[in-house]
């Protein structure tokens, strides 16, 4: 393997007013083909170029539900300094993957957290994330589930008759959690929520999974001066069709970077923003591994990035 050089952009991110301990760079959580082999790591310095880690192999294999896939993995940094990771297990489980790990390579025993289980005929949970709440200190955990008759006027909208809602649940253990609860329904068929603060309030990046009678599988935006809600109606599409798995991050410039899974192109598309509503697609300026899926931007510490590089030479 080549050695990596890893420009200094410190000050970028202290003009930025990051956290005390300034992000050395940025890395990507994702999986490729159905999420069967694990959990996929890629890194970035200009937030547009991504390069694989561990030459593109999985770091960890799923274990967690009956179907043991690990797709859409969701990894933030918690309250503890510990990196928190959930995951979609299976297409038709009712509940999710979580695991944590200090340095992103070692992690610990995968937990099978049954969030919708307490309801037996909830279809699914796909692609869920974390949200640390630091004035409360507690962790939220939403994804998107379909229960049959629920919703009875969107029904016919999706795909094979899921007719997804945003749910969510409270923990601050992960060992206890509060019943699952609506966190976003404007009348839709939607999935995909993810959720970035800005400024006083919460933008909650979505997919709206309508298929039928026009199909719509954009990306779009609502809105709250509350993390729990309520959000608002969502916007207009800010992507174009077919693409899903939205996640958000600030580039070194100052942009908003929103990247995305455009699924029946087989590869990654992004649009930026300097002000969250006027978008630019950038598609063409951005380079992921191959194979890249649905996954999670994070920004990551030079610490970080030096324990990533170095168990990176020596695995290869």
């Amino acid at each position: 393997m080549k050695p990596r050089i890893i420009a200094p952009v410190l000050l970028l991110f202290s003009l930025l007013g990051c956290a005390p301990q300034a992000p050395a760079g940025y890395l990507f959580s994702y999986f490729i083909g159905n999420g069967q082999d694990g959990l996929h790591l890629a890194f970035s310095e200009d937030a547009l170029h991504w390069e694989a880690l561990f030459d593109n192999q999985s770091v960890l294999t799923p274990e967690a539900g009956v179907d043991k896939l690990m797709r859409d993995p969701c990894v933030i940094r918690g309250g503890d300094g510990w990196f928190h990771m959930v995951w979609t297990v299976s297409w038709n489980e009712r509940g999710i993957g979580y695991a944590r790990s200090e340095d992103l390579i070692h992690w610990s025993d995968q937990q099978y957290i049954p969030v919708m289980e307490h309801i037996p005929e909830a279809r699914n949970c796909w692609a869920p994330e974390l949200f640390y709440d630091r004035e409360n200190r507690r962790y939220l955990i939403y994804w998107a589930s379909t229960i049959p008759g629920k919703y009875p006027a969107t029904d016919s909208t999706g795909d094979q008759g899921y007719n997804h809602r945003i749910y969510y649940s409270l923990t601050d253990d992960f060992k206890t959690f509060t019943p699952a609860e609506v966190l976003y329904d404007h009348g839709f068929n939607v999935i995909d929520a993810t959720i970035q603060q800005t400024g006083d309030s919460y933008t909650m990046f979505l997919k709206d999974e309508t298929r039928w009678p026009v199909p719509e599988k954009n990306i779009r935006i609502a809105t709250s001066p509350h993390l729990l809600g309520p959000y608002s109606p969502p916007s207009g599409p800010i992507t174009g069709d077919w693409v899903e798995g939205p996640t958000a991050t600030r580039a070194p410039d100052g942009r908003w970077i929103l990247y995305f899974d455009r699924y029946r192109d087989h590869r990654m598309g992004a649009v930026a923003s300097r002000d969250l509503k006027t978008w630019t697609d950038i598609s063409d300026q951005i380079r992921f591994p191959e194979g890249t899926r649905h996954g999670t931007v994070i920004r990551i510490t030079r610490k970080d990035l030096d324990i990533l590089l170095e168990a990176d030479q020596l695995r290869n």
